[in-house]
């Protein structure tokens, strides 16, 4: 696979990625999956390309090349603060794998006790339930009928008592799309003393973010899902946290003196940076985050456009039901069911038909899927009970999710498909299920990707 030679900021790597299809024939790869990862950019591949040359250890040794790395090691950081409007008097940024080592690390160093309680919401995905129920109670705000709350919502929670400790909320879904109204709600949560956190790993590659304006005291984001596939992510967190107690990964780097009966721990962010880190992954997500930065007014019109093109399209199927909110200010995501065809089965046709990439499944949000769905607790537990012996019985849904690579005509796309799919539903007897539940062509053979 080779870079895209235009060096416009849009670009993606892999634009020119064609797929065999049904038939033997091939297509230009329509990659509707942005919403679980993006492909990086053209920028970004080639910010790597530049640095690997001179890439060293970081903080650890006196030749040109390790102070250089550790110089933009350090100036990623900066570039992050800025890019997500914190103020690098007051915060700090760690350099982890992803969002859910972040909310993991950040859950851990706030030395919840298990009678603490942290307001989170149904619409969460797991990285922001799980690493919260292991540390204290979840107090759940829950959604209505069409799979929203509102800030008052959150109000009615936050006032019951005990008062929470935390609360932790997604930027947006990484399901529907949907946006919950964060200035009214992280308002409402700093007038009662709670610390906010904000999952950013759905909103960061789509939408300017100022946590200080917003009243913000930490964030995660995923450099993955942000034109950045290289392994980084970010926790934005006061420097007042980061500096005391002990971090949830110990070792090299985090210290400053150590015996066998004793430690000194280094200071922020070093205190929660363990082993060697990952340099290249700080330096794609800095160039990423400043790519992001430059034309957010040119980017906000492309997805208002693709938001507007998915709903029109989606519209026009035959037997397509649309899961939480049709309206309002959303990114372009959508997950939906056909009639009477299996998430797994449609989103198999749309591969290998049509060299359509999307996702099908519970978008690792169970709980969300569950409410969207409308399934009783009863179905819940007989979902759980399978799973605990090894069945492969989740219901879910068909997500398809664009981001600024993705062009009118790849919606266009998605849409004759699913118009074709729906009109012949004769066509998945050549369907197979495998060990692991996922709908394959009869003829399957391991996947191709061919360069144009």
């Amino acid at each position: 696979m080779r870079l895209v030679p235009d060096t416009s900021p849009g670009r993606l790597v892999g634009e020119d990625v064609r797929v065999p299809t049904a038939g033997g024939g091939l297509t230009r790869y329509v990659d509707l999956d942005a919403a679980a990862t993006s492909s990086s950019s053209v920028r970004v591949a080639r910010a790597v390309q530049e640095f690997l040359p001179r890439y060293s250890s970081v903080h650890r040794g006196a030749g040109a090349k390790s102070r250089y790395t550790s110089a933009r090691y350090e100036a990623a950081r900066e570039t992050v603060l800025a890019f997500v409007g914190a103020d690098p008097a007051t915060h700090e940024t760690v350099f982890v794998r992803n969002t859910t080592e972040a909310l993991n690390a950040l859950a851990f160093r706030l030395g919840l006790e298990p009678d603490d309680v942290v307001l989170t919401t149904a619409v969460e995905h797991h990285a922001n339930l799980l690493p919260w129920r292991r540390a204290a109670r979840l107090r759940v705000v829950e959604v209505g009928a069409g799979g929203t709350f509102t800030a008052e919502d959150v109000v009615a929670a936050l006032d019951q008592r005990p008062t929470p400790r935390v609360l932790t909320l997604t930027g947006a879904s990484n399901v529907t799309g949907w946006l919950p109204d964060l200035a009214a709600i992280t308002a409402a949560a700093r007038e009662r003393g709670v610390f906010v956190v904000v999952d950013a790993a759905q909103l960061a590659p789509h939408r300017p973010i100022d946590v200080t304006a917003l009243g913000v005291d930490a964030l995660a984001l995923s450099g993955h899902k942000a034109y950045a596939p290289f392994g980084a992510g970010a926790l934005v967190a006061p420097r007042s946290l980061l500096g005391r107690g002990e971090p949830l990964l110990v070792g090299g780097g985090a210290v400053r003196a150590v015996s066998f009966d004793d430690v000194v721990w280094a200071g922020a962010p070093d205190r929660d940076e363990a082993g060697s880190p990952n340099v290249v992954g700080a330096v794609a997500l800095a160039a990423a985050a400043e790519e992001l930065a430059e034309d957010w007014p040119g980017l906000l019109a492309h997805e208002r456009a693709l938001t507007a093109a998915l709903d029109a399209e989606l519209a026009t199927v035959p037997g397509l039901r649309r899961l939480g909110p049709v309206t309002g200010d959303r990114l372009p995501v959508a997950a939906f069911l056909l009639d009477d065809l299996p998430h797994g089965l449609v989103a198999a046709r749309l591969s290998a038909e049509f060299g359509i990439g999307v996702r099908s499944g519970c978008f690792c949000a169970h709980p969300y899927m569950a409410r969207l769905l409308e399934l009783s607790e009863e179905q819940v537990r007989a979902f759980h009970d399978a799973a605990r012996a090894g069945e492969v019985r989740l219901p879910g849904a068909v997500r398809a999710s664009a981001n600024r690579g993705t062009t009118l005509d790849d919606v266009a796309a998605l849409g004759a498909a699913l118009r074709t799919v729906a009109a012949t539903p004769e066509e998945s007897a050549r369907y197979r299920v495998d060990e692991r539940g996922e709908y394959l062509p009869g003829e399957a053979r391991t996947p191709v990707l061919l360069g144009a």
